[in-house]
């Protein structure tokens, strides 16, 4: 198999969606109404993913229609919705106002290493030297953003409050790995609507002013884009890719914002900065140059996603099917072993 894996495609449009909502939510915070309150631009920028993707969910299905989750999965939704919903973006905005856009956007690849450790660790997904040696760079690369130098913009609470976004994060991803084969428009819609619902509450509750209506579209704009589309191609992602390769490719997303916040809102650099970006490119590399193939066993399995037919979905229909894929419905996978290059998608998660 030649190129980048199918399922890498909507793991870099997730990259470039929200990595280019990193300089702009910064922008919002320099406009002052959010400065006192990063609880009430968290909540904003939520709301606008939740609400745009519950509009695009209404007209999709003509109306509203049951996600159809099963009833195991909610508690995964729930603590991945309190973790990357609520936690995180509250921790991002306490680092962009003590970091430079730029210097954040760099840092926040961390939350592709920390995804990574989790999905070994704790969810036991399998890697590769390549994948760690990857990491590593990205570590390294964060280490020297956050070594001390005496100017405001990188020391303090920023590099510590980035760390938490990302770590809340890297649950986060874990959690929907688990929920990923469900409707992607419900749960990125879902976690929208509860974190931001939470966050903004919070944020009027201490004191917070409410923004003027030009601040407040834009908030809203740059969530339904930066948070809410991109994480709709990230469940997408990982139902292809698994948690920590899905992590690797959105590990992209830096270094969009960090062109566009110095291409664009012309931050100035430094020569750290690009050591940084020297570190964390080539790790990145390793990571989007990675192949993985070997012979493997798939067991029976029941389930339901959307699915086309290919090599691992050979099934009847117990309906009148019109021929159209991507088609959904639940379906039975036969015990099978063959060698192909894959990655642990919902199929792929066997033992090495």
């Amino acid at each position: 198999m030649s190129g980048l894996h199918r399922a890498a495609w909507p793991a870099l449009g997730a990259a470039i969606l929200f990595g280019a909502s990193t300089p702009f939510a910064k922008q919002l915070i320099g406009a002052g109404f959010a400065t006192a309150s990063p609880f009430l631009l968290a909540g904003l920028l939520y709301l606008g993913s939740g609400l745009g993707l519950t509009l695009v969910r209404l007209v999709r299905d003509k109306g509203w229609q049951s996600p159809g989750m099963p009833r195991q999965e909610w508690p995964w939704l729930l603590g991945a919705i309190a973790f990357g919903g609520v936690l995180g973006p509250l921790l991002l905005m306490v680092g962009l106002a003590h970091t430079t856009a730029a210097t954040a956007s760099l840092f926040l690849n961390l939350e592709s290493v920390l995804t990574a450790v989790l999905a070994w660790m704790v969810f036991r997904e399998n890697t590769d030297r390549r994948i760690v040696l990857g990491m590593a760079l990205i570590v390294a690369g964060g280490a020297v953003l956050a070594w001390p130098t005496g100017e405001t913009s990188v020391t303090g609470i920023g590099p510590l409050a980035l760390a938490g976004a990302c770590l809340a994060w890297a649950i986060d991803n874990n959690l929907t790995r688990k929920v990923s084969a469900s409707d992607a428009l419900f749960i990125a819609g879902s976690k929208g609507l509860v974190a931001g619902s939470v966050n903004t509450a919070l944020g009027l509750a201490l004191g917070a002013a409410w923004p003027t209506a030009s601040l407040l579209s834009s908030a809203m704009l740059i969530g339904f884009f930066g948070y809410g589309l991109s994480l709709v191609l990230f469940v997408l992602a990982l139902r292809g890719l698994g948690t920590a390769r899905t992590g690797a490719y959105f590990s992209t997303a830096p270094f969009v914002g960090a062109a566009i916040s110095i291409a664009v809102f012309g931050e100035p650099t430094s020569s750290i900065f690009w050591a940084a970006t020297a570190l964390m490119v080539l790790g990145v590399w390793l990571h989007l140059t990675e192949h993985h193939s070997h012979e493997h066993e798939h067991v029976e399995l029941n389930h339901e996603h959307g699915h086309r037919h290919d090599e691992h979905h050979q099934h009847e229909h117990e309906f009148k099917w019109d021929g159209q894929e991507p088609h959904t419905h639940p379906h039975q996978h036969v015990k099978l072993t063959h060698r192909h290059m894959h990655f642990p998608d919902v199929h792929h998660r066997h033992a090495h």
